[in-house]
């Protein structure tokens, strides 16, 4: 298998580690700074068709003032800032503002309930929460630890904070630019991005300043991203494919961010794609799949002007690749990758890497990782064989992830015992011209929609209503979503299985979880399958739905 030092772009490689990574690291500068002017650094639309476009001199004016409202908090380098907001102005200018400071960002998904929220922020221990008052009401039922975090509220309207929050609007007006970014080390923390895994908390995935490397890799060898494209990531930025790569990837090519803050509609897509002449097109398969199920929409046809289309967050079915040639006019490349990495494997659109596409491939390793497949005891598998998709970190200069945040159990099991490799979790089998066929999880991970969703937290919110005595949630296929979460659920004593306690369970982990992990079918048992020494046997109940 082919090493990263064999690397056709290994001085461009070179070129990218020596630019984020180092003694004095300027992130605002390399985010927004050097590329001010008049170019359009965020152009937003809303569902009622409000738009605004900000150029890159106005939102380093506005993120300035922004450092100085931290500043004023006692937010300095190496705190935590969290951000419990939507596609807007106002997290651009949020998430640029504390990485002036030095500050890292820790990014909340606004479908998120009080459960995920109060886990997230206890654990990074943020300092401080920037949210809007269509999200404020969460916090109030969220346990936030002591001390509480200060909040930092974006109000519109005739709205005002709630009582103790600081004005965002207010804030920023009353501030002057705070004046000198704070240098970094690229092994300083810029992100702390939490996922689910298999038991236990959510886990914080630590990205340092010197991934920013990796990023810029995966949108000019991935993406292709052109300085004439009209580049739009579709991702959430609560997510790590949105917040790597549909902020601060274009951020760093001095792209315009592309957010469209609307419930997920396909007419509206349409309109984005040709209202904006987008080019480059990136998002998970749910959406093609989506687009592909709507079939012909009503009225002319969109004229697009799409040069690129690629997808990732789970695997690309080959029908909606033959969809895509035949109704977007181009072919929808798979890219593979984890919150811990970033993008891994790509089937690049980057001419000097760009391959026939072949069906059930996500292509070869990104330029800088050197990808294998490994068996059971960490050997190194050849052509054909099926095993674990792992990084080997010895010969992968741009694989930044180190670990856990405060985690040493969790991380020691995502590496082999002598450290050389990392193991994402994932089967796959590599064919002899290295293209790389993805298998399935290792684990109890649940991909809907393109979100990763471990069984810990729904579980752990379905055990908290007052009926549930125990639960276990497992992934079944879905035509759209790929997959969707099915709850097994054994009551307690008094209660009894019906359609409106189904209802009720469902929007109770809604409500205290997340509007996207919660179990869209439920079944009530009278026993969950365990191992002797109490395990849930989640694969057993899996293997019942295939029956």
């Amino acid at each position: 298998m082919p090493s990263a030092t064999d690397d056709p772009l290994q001085s461009q490689i070179d070129e990218w580690q020596k630019t984020y990574d180092g003694p004095a690291i300027v992130v605002a500068d390399l985010l927004c700074d050097r590329h001010a002017g008049d170019s359009p650094g965020l152009i937003y639309e809303d569902a009622i068709g409000s738009e605004a476009t900000y150029t890159y001199t106005q939102l380093r004016d506005l993120s300035g003032r922004f450092a100085a409202v931290l500043q004023s908090l006692g937010i300095s380098r190496g705190d935590r800032v969290a951000t419990l907001l939507p596609k807007s102005l106002a997290l651009v200018v949020a998430t640029l503002g504390l990485w002036r400071l030095g500050a890292a960002h820790v990014p909340l998904f606004t479908a998120f309930g009080p459960q995920a929220i109060g886990s997230r922020v206890g654990n990074s221990a943020a300092a401080v929460i920037v949210t809007d008052t269509a999200n404020r009401a969460k916090l109030d039922e969220t346990d936030l630890g002591t001390p509480a975090p200060k909040i930092i509220t974006v109000t519109s309207d005739d709205q005002l904070p709630a009582a103790g929050d600081i004005d965002f609007n207010a804030a920023l007006e009353g501030a002057e630019p705070h004046q000198a970014a704070v240098p970094v080390t690229g092994d300083e923390l810029l992100i702390l991005i939490y996922t689910s895994g298999t038991t236990g908390s959510p886990k914080g995935v630590e990205v340092p300043v010197k991934a920013l490397a990796s990023f810029e890799a995966y949108m000019r060898c991935g993406l292709d991203v052109r300085d004439d494209d009209v580049y739009w990531n579709m991702a959430d930025p609560g997510w790590a494919y949105g917040l790597f790569y549909a902020l601060a990837g274009p951020l760093l090519l001095g792209k315009p961010v592309l957010f469209l803050n609307a419930p997920f509609d396909v007419q509206a897509t349409y309109g984005f794609l040709e209202k904006y002449q987008v080019t480059n097109a990136t998002t998970a398969p749910t959406v093609f799949r989506m687009m592909r199920a709507a079939g012909q929409l009503p009225g002319d046809e969109p004229s697009l002007k799409l040069r690129l289309a690629s997808c990732a967050g789970e695997p690309l079915n080959p029908d909606v690749v033959a969809w895509g040639s035949e109704q977007l006019g181009v072919s929808i490349h798979d890219h593979y990758g984890q919150t811990e990495g970033g993008m891994m494997v790509c089937n690049h659109h980057l001419p000097a890497l760009k391959r026939e596409l072949r069906p059930g491939s996500m292509g070869h390793a990104m330029p800088g990782f050197r990808i294998v497949i490994l068996d059971g005891s960490g050997a190194e598998l050849g052509p054909g064989q099926e095993g674990q998709i792992a990084v080997d970190t010895h010969h992968s200069p741009l694989f930044w992830f180190r670990g856990y945040y405060q985690d040493p159990e969790r991380t020691s099991e995502r590496f082999t015992a002598n450290g050389r490799y990392y193991l994402t979790g994932d089967s796959a089998s590599q064919d002899q011209d290295g293209y790389i066929a993805f298998s399935g999880r290792d684990d109890d991970i649940i991909t809907s929609a393109g979100y990763r969703i471990g069984p810990f937290e729904p579980e752990s919110a379905l055990i908290a209503h007052q009926a549930v005595a125990e639960a276990a949630v497992i992934g079944i296929p879905d035509e759209v979503r790929g997959e969707i979460v099915k709850a097994f659920v054994v009551l307690k004593p008094g209660h009894s299985p019906s359609v409106e306690l189904s209802e009720a369970l469902r929007g109770f982990v809604q409500s205290n979880l997340s509007a996207h992990a919660y179990p869209r079918e439920i079944e009530f048992i009278d026993q969950l399958p365990k191992t002797p020494s109490g395990k849930v046997q989640r694969f057993l109940l899996r293997g019942q739905q295939r029956v």
